[in-house]
């Protein structure tokens, strides 16, 4: 008989504290010794966690009302624009945003991060002025403690696979994915291999909108599929894409997280972006999810793309495994050429065991998806009509 678990027989077991709670790297060592069937039996929640720069991420901000009140227009965070279309004193920072007088030096990811630390943050607003709300700037300082509601709010985080890049051109490029040397002399790539979330479940079983998750340090939850979406990807034996695939839109209260797993980063001659450290705990529910759960980066694969084309189809050079990638060199077409990670396993790691804290010690629970993500996602790409 196989084994089958549910979210309730789990969650009763976290509340009691009998969990058996594991990391993903930690279930390949029990999968190895008991086999799948019996880690199954054995493990209830296996955790996961990536870190690494998540570019469409930002957060809402309601600063409050001044008397007299002002509805605010163009607004400025440390001289960082904020999106002013909403009410009169909401706002969007996103975390590429330049400063108006630093550049990429400094960003919205910057301004985020100010605000986690408790740092007062430069504010200044402009309106029009209208009859209910007559002000028409206001200019003062706020911390996280003065504001009302501040949100993490990510349209595109933790994507299901990315990607290595590589350049054959003969200049340096810089990218977001790093610099990359001419004459393919490096490879650069950025994902947590086997600890990254949707790797160890790559059909999203337990993964939907309402997933609670470990989000900057602080209880976060999956509120939608991310932006660029996609299902419609060739996937290896193990249901790994082979290339970016699913993403998850995330959002969490920015107040209680901390900046030990959430960082500014700028990219020489690309710009301003955030490092994001999110980790997802996985019921065990029965031997399929266990297999999945026990992948190694061995096993997982991943195109290597040529930067150097200024296409939205780059030219795929090859694939390698992440255990290729990890040993920080890779043979391609007879070249040992130097590999790089962007993200970082010290810190995947690093959230992979807080996280399993939290559910074995803290009562951490699990929340089944409310809504599943759609099977079927495919990837549009912008026509040119004029």
């Amino acid at each position: 008989m196989s084994i089958k678990k549910s979210y309730e027989e789990i969650n009763e077991k976290i509340r009691k504290g009998t969990a058996v709670v594991v990391t993903a790297e930690e279930v390949i060592d029990i999968a190895e010794e008991k086999g799948i069937r019996g880690a199954a039996e054995y493990v209830d929640v296996v955790t996961t966690g990536t870190f690494g720069p998540m570019c469409s991420s930002g957060a809402f901000i309601n600063f409050g009302h001044s008397d007299p009140p002002i509805r605010m227009a163009k607004i400025l965070l440390n001289n960082v624009n904020a999106y002013g279309g909403l009410a009169a004193v909401d706002s969007y920072i996103g975390a590429t945003e330049p400063s108006q007088d630093l550049g990429i030096e400094y960003g919205g990811a910057h301004v985020i991060c100010d605000l986690i630390d408790g740092k007062p943050v430069h504010l200044k607003a402009y309106s029009q002025g209208t009859d209910c709300y007559p002000r028409k700037e206001i200019d003062t300082y706020i911390t996280k403690d003065s504001i009302n509601e501040a949100y993490l709010y990510n349209p595109r985080n933790c994507y299901q696979n990315y990607s290595a890049a590589i350049n054959t051109s003969d200049r340096l490029l810089h990218t977001y994915m790093g610099v990359l040397k001419p004459h393919m002399e490096n490879i650069n790539y950025s994902t947590s291999g086997e600890l990254s979330p949707l790797l160890n479940d790559p059909y999203l079983r337990t993964i939907g909108i309402g997933t609670k998750i470990f989000l900057a340090g602080a209880a976060g939850y999956v509120s939608w599929q991310g932006t660029q979406f996609v299902t419609e990807k060739p996937r290896g034996e193990n249901g790994i894409p082979l290339s970016p695939a699913c993403t998850l839109a995330v959002t969490g209260d920015l107040k209680k997280m901390s900046t030990e797993y959430i960082k500014p980063a700028v990219f020489e001659k690309y710009g301003t972006s955030l490092f994001v450290g999110i980790g997802i705990p996985i019921p065990v529910l029965d031997e399929n999810l266990l297999l999945n759960l026990s992948v190694q980066n061995k096993d997982i694969y991943t195109n290597i793309v040529d930067y150097s084309v200024p296409r939205l189809n780059k030219p795929v050079l090859g694939k390698c495994s992440y255990g290729e990638l990890r040993s920080g060199e890779l043979d391609l077409d007879g070249k040992l050429i130097k590999t790089s990670p962007l993200s970082s396993l010290y810190k995947a790691r690093k959230i992979a065991l807080e996280l399993k804290r939290w559910v074995a010690e803290e009562g951490f629970t699990l929340q089944e998806p409310i809504e599943a993500f759609p099977k079927v996602s495919a990837l549009n790409s912008l026509k040119e009509t004029c």
